[in-house]
């Protein structure tokens, strides 16, 4: 398989940091924005100022607002926020080609469905093969050529690996695998944990606590990637403990720093500064998930309520640390 070409579906920021990685491995790449005077000014100026300023767009990288052309690649990457892949996905189906993979590279689960980002691929770009890229990555990092390491994972170990060959280079290292819906859980439960640790750090609850909470966190989404198929290992790697740690602990993390707001009493209108913190559309379908199947995620659940208006934060606070004392597990 020759990945020579590789098509990026979604000009944002992460968009953008994918296509220059790709980019820097050796691909030739296109990038696609549904808005075509947006598309026009990244070819000129060289650059995407309005999702990630002060990063040049690598040479490889042609900008375009033609979806037929972006697909029209050996690979895709599917970079749209998880709410926007469905009417993404909608319009690819009309211009992609058959057999090709499609990388989901958003982190999310469709809050009216229920669904994970490959099952919609998979239902609405039949004849494609649903893949996914996850992992500790802040988009800025990433397109500035800062070391990283992510996962990905395809049905077919060999269009796993030659994927990540395709797209690894000197600074951006791509780890392959097979277990789809475990690094695609690892990407959407970590968002609402998130939230979680930015709350207690916004309310100056201490180190100690946030530590403790990653850790509960981490062991509440072991549960849930277990009930839904995905395996103990994979969350130990890049897209389940890494991404998590990463994501609690630096106000860099937009899920982190909408917690962060909520702690210091921000309204949840207004938190966040308006960025899109994709833990707030996850939070309410992650908990009905994980009670369809007898999921305990109390931390979680905590987020919701918060999220909801159901609940007052030293409230929620109070309700996990006098929960009824049991073992480690």
């Amino acid at each position: 398989m020759m990945f020579e070409t590789i098509g990026v579906v979604g000009a944002g920021a992460w968009g953008t940091a994918l296509a220059n990685a790709a980019a820097r491995a050796g691909r030739k790449v296109i990038l696609w924005s549904r808005d075509a005077d947006h598309a026009a000014a990244m070819a000129s100026a060289r650059d995407n100022a309005r999702r990630l300023p002060g990063v040049a767009l690598h040479e490889a990288v042609e900008p375009t607002a033609d979806l037929r052309r972006a697909c029209a690649t050996r690979a895709i990457l599917l970079a749209v926020p998880a709410q926007a892949l469905r009417p993404v996905a909608e319009a690819m189906s009309l211009v992609v080609k058959q057999g090709i993979p499609v990388v989901v590279c958003a982190k999310g689960i469709e809050r009216d469905t229920g669904l994970f980002m490959t099952e919609i691929v998979a239902d609405l770009l039949r004849g494609t093969m649903p893949a996914v890229l996850s992992g500790p990555s802040f988009a800025e990092d990433v397109s500035r050529g800062l070391p990283t390491a992510v996962v990905l994972a395809a049905p077919v170990d060999l269009v796993a690996e030659e994927l990540a060959r395709a797209l690894s280079s000197a600074s951006f290292r791509v780890y392959h695998g097979n277990d789809v819906r475990g690094v695609e859980i690892g990407g959407a439960a970590k968002n609402v944990l998130a939230i979680a640790a930015g709350i207690v750090a916004g309310r100056g609850l201490g180190e100690s606590a946030r530590a403790a909470l990653t850790a509960r966190g981490f062991a509440e989404l072991g549960r849930f990637a277990k009930a839904y198929g995905g395996r103990p290992e994979t969350l130990m790697g890049l897209s389940g403990l890494g991404d998590l740690i990463l994501t609690c602990a630096s106000p860099r993390s937009r899920n982190f720093a909408f917690g962060l707001d909520l702690g210091k009493g921000v309204p949840v209108e207004q938190a966040g500064g308006g960025r899109l913190a994709e833990g707030v559309h996850t939070a309410r379908i992650l908990v009905e998930m994980a009670r369809a199947r007898g999921v305990g995620m109390p931390i979680a659940e905590a987020v919701d309520a918060i999220l909801a208006g159901e609940v007052a934060i030293d409230v929620a606070v109070e309700a996990l640390m006098t929960r009824p004392i049991t073992t480690e597990g």
